[in-house]
């Protein structure tokens, strides 16, 4: 079902708009503005993979993109290398909550969410975090593409041939059956939220590199962006066996080419709201595993 509504939607737009929207200059823009989103597709992916959710990715890719801003006057690896750290830390601190307190990751990543986007309005507030001067060198495709697939292929490798995805599944299944098969859940789920921290760090280089600067609104509905984007790929909310590491890119493109072409169709904003959420409804409504009861751990 999610190939066959996105050969839908590639379809329905090159009629409605007779073409334009799959022309080079198209989708060259279509391409460049779903970097970001891809790579943080893949560290919410693997935490929905075992039955998670985390709305905190948006905040933190702002406070991410300050850090990697600010430093990149210094040092450009230096500064991708705090950027990584940065967005670690918390998402560490996201699983040590969820996992060693026991709050279900929609309240904690709701409340970071929040936290985080004080921060980052509290460092923009006189002015923006302004980058190296010639940090935006660095945003060509040749950068971005490598970057973005090399990040795809290595976290397909770990999700497919280490066991990790497995593991993962498991959880996402039934945490108290995974532990007698043996899986460590604690500290797969710590190590996960972590990692998916870090991931969001290094999507903020390539955000960092786009813009040049950081403002109060970096990263603003991301976290909205990216489960709209698993949904349509076929993800399911509540994770488990059914998860497939394709459910990124074809849910990540499903949604780009969307919103593009609603956007050349002239459809205004308020409405582009009204139809996505529609869409979100409906794919959550046909993906939900109703079986286990278990959408949110």
């Amino acid at each position: 079902m999610p190939f066959a509504g996105f050969i839908f939607i590639v379809l329905l737009f090159a009629v409605l708009t007779k073409g334009q929207l799959y022309s080079m200059g198209s989708l060259k823009l279509l391409l460049s503005q779903s970097y970001v989103l891809l790579i943080s597709c893949v560290g919410v992916f693997m935490v929905m993979t075992m039955g998670g959710l985390d709305f905190s990715q948006g905040s933190m890719l702002g406070i991410c993109s300050v850090v990697v801003c600010y430093l990149s006057n210094y040092n450009i690896v230096l500064a991708i290398l705090c950027g990584v750290l940065t967005g670690g830390i918390i998402g560490f601190i996201n699983g040590f909550f969820n996992v060693k307190r026991k709050i279900t990751s929609f309240i904690v990543t709701i409340c970071n969410m929040y936290l985080i986007r004080g921060i980052v309005a509290y460092a923009t507030t006189k002015t923006p975090v302004y980058g190296a001067s010639n940090i935006t060198s660095y945003n060509t495709l040749g950068v971005n593409l490598t970057f973005t697939i090399a990040i795809l292929l290595i976290a397909f490798a770990i999700f497919q041939y280490t066991g990790l995805g497995n593991r993962l599944k498991a959880i996402g299944a039934g945490e108290t059956a995974a532990r007698f098969a043996g899986v460590r859940v604690e500290k797969t789920k710590m190590l996960v939220y972590a990692a998916a921290g870090m991931i969001t760090g290094l999507a903020a280089f390539i955000n960092s590199i786009k813009v040049g600067s950081v403002t109060s609104t970096a990263g603003n509905q991301l976290e909205t962006q990216i489960m709209i984007a698993l949904v349509l790929g076929g993800m399911p909310v509540n994770g488990g066996a059914k998860v497939k590491f394709y459910n990124i890119i074809l849910g990540a493109m499903t949604y780009k080419i969307l919103i593009a072409g609603l956007v050349m169709l002239g459809i205004e904003p308020k409405t582009q709201q009204l139809i996505m959420g529609i869409v979100f409804l409906v794919m959550v409504a046909v993906f939900a595993d109703r079986e286990t009861g278990m959408i949110v751990k």
